[in-house]
């Protein structure tokens, strides 16, 4: 392994464990207009972004969530923390699944506990969720190294000028595939949920 090598490790891990969250405690008290809200996600969730022009959730974004029901509607035009909760939801979730998928899984979520009349709140039910979340960033930054080094042991009998490029393209083959698998356990999941028959 070069030193090349090394320092895309070193980078890789130090982004996974820059992982952030909105804490509860962060979201204000108030409820929030439609332009505080951009402006609270842009500034809260700003190291998740792939480039520095790229908007976390946009007015547009946040409408289509209302209209298409992942999100309940604004009470006068004004956001509430639970409201807030369900978008940090969104926000993850619409990088790996369809809207029509995020709208059967946190349908229940809204009915269930947005309101605050179920077993519990959304705001306890989200805490639970982000502290075992937060749990599997060692445990995800040790697959990412192991991954990386089988990927690096790749290729052996490669051109020395092809490898870092054989290297890189195995590593993130890995990667996706492991996204792969994940993702269609999720779906799987998701239509159990919803009582939809998956197909075999």
């Amino acid at each position: 392994m070069t030193i090349d090598t090394k320092d895309i490790l070193n980078s890789i891990l130090a982004s996974i464990s820059r992982i952030d969250y909105i804490k509860p405690e962060d979201i204000p008290g108030i409820d929030l207009y439609m332009d505080q809200v951009t402006t609270f996600m842009e500034e809260h969730l700003r190291s998740s972004k792939r480039r520095k022009e790229d908007k976390i959730l946009t007015k547009t974004m946040i409408n289509n969530y209302a209209k298409n029901d992942l999100l309940p509607p604004p009470v006068k035009k004004k956001y509430s923390k639970e409201h807030m909760l369900m978008l940090v939801f969104i926000y993850y979730f619409k990088n790996i699944l369809s809207i029509n998928d995020i709208q059967k899984l946190l349908e229940p979520l809204a009915r269930k506990y947005f309101p605050g009349e179920g077993s519990m709140d959304l705001t306890a039910l989200y805490q639970e969720i982000m502290e075992l979340e937060l749990e599997q960033i060692e445990p995800l930054a040790k697959d990412v190294t192991k991954k990386f080094s089988m990927a690096s042991e790749s290729f052996q009998d490669a051109p020395e000028e092809e490898k870092n490029f054989l290297h890189s393209f195995a590593f993130i083959c890995m990667l996706s595939f492991d996204v792969y698998v994940k993702k269609q356990v999720i779906e799987h999941l998701i239509d159990q949920m919803s009582g939809e028959e998956s197909p075999a």
